[in-house]
């Protein structure tokens, strides 16, 4: 749980994360999206993948990126635990 608030702490992990609920992306049309160094791109997509966020599926030289929504729904099931019970 540490890797994934670890990576969700991040805007530019976070905007990765939105332009991705849009379609499955290769790491070039991501990086395409950002203005910094593919390098650096890569690094924010390896700290997704490690806490689970994401998958990524080699085809020939391109990586493409997609929402692992089961790690979601399981942080959204640990985090309503705290919503009181209503009484009314």
């Amino acid at each position: 749980m540490n890797a994934l608030f670890k990576a969700l702490n991040d805007p530019t992990r976070r905007a990765i994360l939105e332009h991705l609920r849009e379609r499955p992306l290769t790491a070039g049309e991501i990086a395409d999206r950002f203005a910094m160094s593919k390098p650096s791109i890569s690094h924010h997509l390896d700290l997704l993948r490690q806490a689970d966020l994401v998958t990524s599926q080699k085809q020939g030289q391109f990586i493409t990126y997609t929402l692992n929504m089961t790690v979601f729904d399981e942080v959204i099931s640990w985090l309503l635990q705290f919503k009181p019970a209503d009484n009314a």
